[in-house]
């Protein structure tokens, strides 16, 4: 079934939010680099790649739809003004939900539209932004907790080091 109009709009925006969730990832990544904090710039790296795959993922189900890819314009992130280590997942929690009300949105969308072949992707989706935005906010708080312990900071740092490059969040 071919998705209507406004749903592969709708799905072009989302490819587009998805690329610059990467973007702003890529940025705090680099922030997190500078900071010397190598594990939590890692972590954000591999968030960049992951959503940059959930952009190959809707273009793959809009492409399966017989739909146009139509990516919009990217603006640049900037660096953030605090370059501390819980400003950056304050900024990555922000945009995590952005995203997850994005996916509602599309998924309310399907529904108006009568799109059942997109909505067990979108759930796929919902349920993945729970999981990102749980995980950034025990982040957050195991970030608050340690304050300005170094050593608690470097702890964590070398926690999330585990993930380095991998990206290995729960696959959809």
């Amino acid at each position: 079934m071919k998705a209507s109009d406004k749903l592969v709009a709708a799905l072009n925006d989302q490819i587009t939010l998805e690329l610059s969730a990467s973007v702003v990832y890529f940025q705090l990544s680099a922030v997190l680099s500078a900071e010397d904090l190598p594990g939590m710039a890692g972590w954000m790296l591999a968030q960049s790649n992951e959503e940059r795959d959930h952009a190959q993922i809707f273009t793959d189900h809009l492409l399966n739809r017989g739909g146009e890819v139509k990516i919009g314009a990217i603006d640049a992130p900037g660096a953030p003004a605090d370059s501390s280590a819980i400003a950056a997942f304050r900024a990555s929690l922000a945009h995590e939900e952005k995203v997850s009300e994005a996916v509602r949105g599309l998924y309310r969308l399907a529904v108006d539209e009568g799109d059942i072949d997109s909505i067990p992707l979108l759930q796929r989706f919902i349920e993945e932004q729970l999981e990102e935005e749980a995980a950034v906010s025990e982040i957050i708080g195991r970030l608050e907790r340690a304050g300005d312990d170094g050593s608690a900071i470097l702890y964590l740092d070398s926690e999330l080091g585990s993930r380095h490059g991998g990206g290995e969040a729960p696959e959809l």
